[in-house]
């Protein structure tokens, strides 16, 4: 329950990321993609309202990464979810996708990521505060492979101004 003598930032600032990504996708489903941009976004498949397929959800039974660069069709975005079919090997899928199903964010065009606590509902009970995962955090590559420069994600972090 939320304390109505202080203020929530983190959900705050969740939100406010959660409408920047909705704002990017629409502008994405009216004009296309932009350049080079291309996103990796990756959910929660368990959070309800989220519409995958049957097969989809056994092969991802707790998270699923998509990517949005060079098919994807109908992409629509409301207020709180987004729906956008994709192809899973000539199979096309519809995946509908609520806004606080997510959990990672990512355009590596530009450098640029976010990532999503899991403040909403913790499972095991303990609060929002007590969570010891950064609100944003590093969405390098950690796999410490050497096929290039590296680039490292430009992340948000709240921490600095944490008292």
């Amino acid at each position: 329950m939320a304390d109505p003598d202080s203020i929530d930032y983190g959900r705050l600032m969740h939100d406010a990321m959660r409408g920047l990504i909705a704002q990017l996708l629409r502008r994405v489903a009216e004009e296309g993609l932009p350049g080079e941009h291309h996103f990796f976004i990756s959910f929660d498949t368990r959070h309800p309202g989220v519409e995958i397929a049957d097969w989809l959800r056994d092969r991802y039974p707790e998270e699923m990464t998509i990517v949005l660069q060079h098919w994807f069709d109908g992409l629509e975005v409301t207020e709180d979810r987004f729906s956008v079919t994709l192809n899973f090997g000539d199979s096309p899928e519809t995946l509908v996708v609520p806004l606080r199903a997510l959990r990672t964010f990512v355009d590596p065009s530009v450098e640029f990521g976010l990532r999503f606590e899991e403040r909403d509902e913790p499972e095991d009970g303990a609060s929002a505060e007590e969570s010891d995962e950064a609100p944003f955090a590093d969405l390098s590559d950690e796999d410490g492979d050497d096929d290039g420069p590296r680039r490292e994600a430009e992340i948000v972090s709240l921490d600095n101004f944490r008292k």
